[in-house]
């Protein structure tokens, strides 16, 4: 695995190839990334991830400082999966001077994971589109854990005509149901223990709604008490129309997604179950 952390070095190494499948991390990483490595070796000649820890996407009381960076074991699962193109710059590579173009997301990057994170999905947007034009892919991926990350990212991939395919992979799970997230780290065991429940949850009320509940608001209600009783602190549960984003309405039968986000303890937990109505129903 060639690895460089040089933009100009990186153009050099990729010169010449067609089909490059590109894999953007913050490092840290866990089964969930190798998935998607594994995923990118089937869709493209070359495989490229990055690991770069952006300081644009983390909040004044974000965990910037503390974000695990594991480079040198991130760096054996990568050549264990075959990736063939590491990219791990530091910031100085990156942002040799500082930002003062972004990339400013539509409205939805307010709600939800945005609403208590400000300024998030800018920083998001902002580093992929330079790591795009960077690496120049055909196909990107990322998973559907972040899955508000995933929406502006493939629209604003769509609305710049980027000629880039943004493939979703499925969220990675351990044996309890916990999606797998670097922030795990955070958790005490009894915190592990207790952190299965989010997912739970949401994978009730996917059942409730398939099964044609439509008080969706009662639904979030019960799931959001459920988790401050046992020792959560909810920022939001939501569902969601899959194709915006948007609060639903009660009689419609298209497509729908429930997330959320809680703390438990120091750290903060996203989960999100898609929930798809067989012909309309």
């Amino acid at each position: 695995m060639q690895i460089h952390s040089s933009i100009a070095d990186l153009r050099q190494a990729l010169q010449g190839h067609r089909r490059i499948a590109f894999v953007p991390t913050m490092g840290n990483l866990h089964a969930g990334h190798i998935a998607l490595m594994n995923r990118a070796r089937q869709l493209g000649d070359l495989v490229v991830a990055s690991i770069f820890v952006n300081r644009l996407q983390f909040g004044p009381s974000d965990d910037f400082d503390r974000y695990p960076r594991t480079l040198e074991a991130d760096c054996a699962q990568l050549a264990a999966a075959q990736v063939d193109v590491l990219f791990a710059p530091a910031e100085s590579d990156l942002y040799p001077t500082a930002q003062q173009y972004y990339v400013d997301p539509p409205a939805i990057q307010h709600e939800l994971d945005g609403e208590f994170r400000p300024g998030h999905f800018r920083g998001v947007a902002t580093v992929v589109l330079k790591l795009f034009n960077i690496v120049q892919p055909q196909i990107a991926l990322f998973g559907k854990k972040d899955y508000q990350q995933l929406f502006i990212l493939r629209h604003m991939t769509q609305q710049l005509a980027l000629p880039i395919d943004i493939v979703g992979g499925e969220t990675v799970r351990d044996a309890g149901g916990l999606a797998l997230s670097s922030r795990n780290a955070y958790l005490s065991p009894a915190e592990r223990a207790e952190a299965p429940r989010l997912q739970r949850l949401l994978a009730s009320i996917a059942s409730a709604i398939a099964a044609g509940a439509r008080d969706f608001a009662e639904l979030e209600e019960q799931a959001f008490a459920e988790l401050e009783r046992n020792g959560w602190q909810t920022d939001y549960v939501a569902v969601r129309r899959q194709s915006d984003l948007q609060p639903p309405e009660a009689d419609e039968r298209e497509a729908l997604v429930v997330l959320a986000a809680s703390r438990l303890g120091s750290a903060r937990l996203i989960d999100n179950v898609e929930i798809d109505f067989p012909n309309g129903r």
